[in-house]
């Protein structure tokens, strides 16, 4: 039996690509990332401007055309990131640093701390504290910015403060698409 899991949108050239820690079920299941109608994802990074239009996840395919990617620290969905081990985030890790590496995006960002920190750990040996924002490593050439979990198990992160971490990002974004460095 095939593991349910989402399609990677990736290409080569991406302004950003955003990282999600695994699919959830409903996600995988629909074929939709940040599918659950409770995931604030969506509504955050519509009320960011991230995306022009503003995108849904019934038509995230279409990011594509707007420079934009997807993808999973780990493939495998889930009920619950509880339900994933060491021996996912390690293989995960060194697939989409491989995967990353390809498609060379010009940032990535991390939907959690618990993504970066995974892959921080599996994939570079690193173990720091990790807060949102900007991050001093770099993913091949890639400017890396970590975003708090838009996911409903988060709550001690609200909506206003979600699209705040988005708004960072977005303006990050315009200075790429503006031809400037990234740093």
């Amino acid at each position: 039996m095939t593991e349910l899991t989402l399609p990677d949108y990736l290409r080569a050239g991406l302004d950003l690509v955003f990282v999600g820690i695994n699919p959830g079920l409903s996600s995988a299941k629909a074929g939709h990332y940040f599918h659950s109608r409770l995931n604030r994802f969506w509504p955050a990074v519509a009320r960011a401007g991230i995306f022009d239009p503003p995108l849904s996840a019934e038509t995230d395919r279409e990011a594509l055309s707007q420079g934009v990617g997807f993808t999973d620290l780990v493939k495998r969905a889930t009920s619950s990131v509880s339900s994933l081990r060491a021996a996912d985030y390690r293989a995960g890790a060194a697939s989409l640093q491989e995967r990353l590496t390809i498609a060379a995006p010009a940032i990535v960002c991390f939907n959690g701390i618990t993504a970066y920190r995974n892959f921080l750990k599996y994939a570079q040996g690193a173990d720091r504290p990790i807060k949102p924002g900007l991050q001093p490593e770099r993913l091949a050439s890639a400017t890396v910015f970590v975003a708090p979990s838009p996911s409903p198990a988060n709550a001690t992160v609200s909506l206003d403060e979600l699209v705040e971490w988005y708004g960072k990002l977005a303006k990050l974004l315009r200075v790429r698409r503006a031809g400037k460095s990234v740093k």
